[in-house]
């Protein structure tokens, strides 16, 4: 246990919400210390039975963006519902009047109805498109276009993500304007009206990597590059027992050590000479990656992955080997990072449950299990 307090400890938390960015902010908080409460109607939001599941059917999904919070259930259309709720968040002291919900449109919820019996209060709001009309991960994604350069460079169709990307980072930036509203306030006693489109988070994204501007600027697509790395040389190789590893070659260095790894230096130099380009630098490394590549590959065709992997620890090339989920839980690494700690959650299990990413004075935080849906009501 430390002996430090948490960063968010006395503040309060009531969480309106479901699926993934809005019950991610509100376990990112509870991680950091505050109280959170999450408050759904009665049976639960439309994620609590939403997959994965256990043999039993209870909800792998929902017990893990609501570990450490506390579950307060009551009937929405009800108006003493509706008091409660609104009573939870106002009534709550210095560190509460904060509302995080992506179940917005209500008039009873809404900034205006409980700044005016709190004027300090602060509400943050989750939206899917920018308009105020419904939006997912998904769908976002598919308007943005990711998906048309996402898979085989070959393919005509568009991919998927499989990790809801946006709705992570939309989660995540959603605790960082409530832990910056908080301060505002703690500064002058100001609430404040936070609005937060999962569409504006991609946009604001995919903008300031540089996906946005350059058709802006150049007026063309950025093609479809597989598992080519675009702009400067990362691509995947194949070993003699069909394991599969993913290289990324940075900087000048780390080519020199893929190609004095591979035995490469003298057809390397060849093919530098008779293009003309130069492979210190990471431009020209990507353009004739459609040449440089069956050079290596052949390297990586002779040697299994034990070889390759005992090569590869060798150099500065920064490499890892394509796993499965099972394999990485069956590889012992989550038992190996502190990052992990066994929780033990009713209804489901006993696994290793990520904390808090960032290393506070040493140490990661952790939240405790899910609650039973309801278990706090009246608390």
């Amino acid at each position: 246990m430390s002996s430090h307090p948490r960063p968010l400890e006395g503040l309060r938390i009531v969480e309106v919400s479901s699926f993934v960015a809005s019950p991610l902010c509100g376990l990112t908080l509870s991680q950091l210390g505050a109280e959170v409460i999450r408050v759904d109607p009665i049976g639960g939001a439309a994620d609590i039975n939403r997959w994965p599941v256990t043999d039993d059917g209870n909800s792998i999904y929902w017990t893990g963006l609501n570990r450490g919070k506390k579950s307060v259930t009551v009937d929405f259309r009800d108006p003493q519902g509706q008091t409660m709720i609104q009573d939870l968040v106002i009534d709550s002291g210095p560190g509460g009047g904060i509302l995080v919900t992506n179940a917005g449109g209500r008039s009873w919820m809404s900034h205006e109805t409980l700044s005016a019996r709190r004027s300090d209060v602060i509400t943050l709001e989750l939206l899917g498109r920018t308009d105020g009309t419904p939006g997912v991960d998904y769908t976002v994604n598919a308007a943005l276009g990711f998906p048309s350069i996402t898979g085989p460079a070959d393919y005509a169709g568009v991919v998927n993500h499989v990790l809801p990307a946006w709705d992570v980072a939309c989660g995540l930036y959603a605790a960082l304007a409530i832990t910056a509203a908080v301060r505002r306030r703690d500064q002058n006693g100001m609430g404040a009206q936070i609005t937060l489109p999962l569409e504006d988070t991609a946009f604001a994204i995919a903008g300031t990597l540089g996906y946005l501007t350059e058709p802006q600027l150049s007026g063309g697509t950025r093609p479809a590059t597989g598992n080519d790395v675009y702009g400067t040389y990362g691509t995947d190789f194949v070993t003699a027992d069909d394991s599969r590893f993913m290289l990324v070659a940075l900087t000048p260095r780390h080519f020199r050590g893929l190609v004095e790894m591979t035995g490469t230096g003298e057809a390397v130099a060849a093919v530098e000479r008779a293009l003309g380009a130069d492979f210190a630098r990471e431009d020209d490394r990507y353009i004739h990656r459609g040449v440089l590549t069956p050079l290596f590959a052949a390297w990586f065709a002779r040697h299994t992955s034990v070889e390759v992997e005992a090569a590869l620890a060798q150099t500065s090339v920064l490499w890892e080997r394509y796993r499965t989920f099972d394999e990485v839980v069956e590889s012992g690494v989550l038992q190996r990072n502190p990052l992990f700690t066994e929780l033990e959650q009713p209804g489901i299990g006993t696994y290793l449950a990520a904390g808090l990413p960032a290393i506070f004075d040493g140490e990661h935080y952790f939240a405790g299990p899910a609650p039973d849906l309801g278990s706090s009501t009246g608390f």
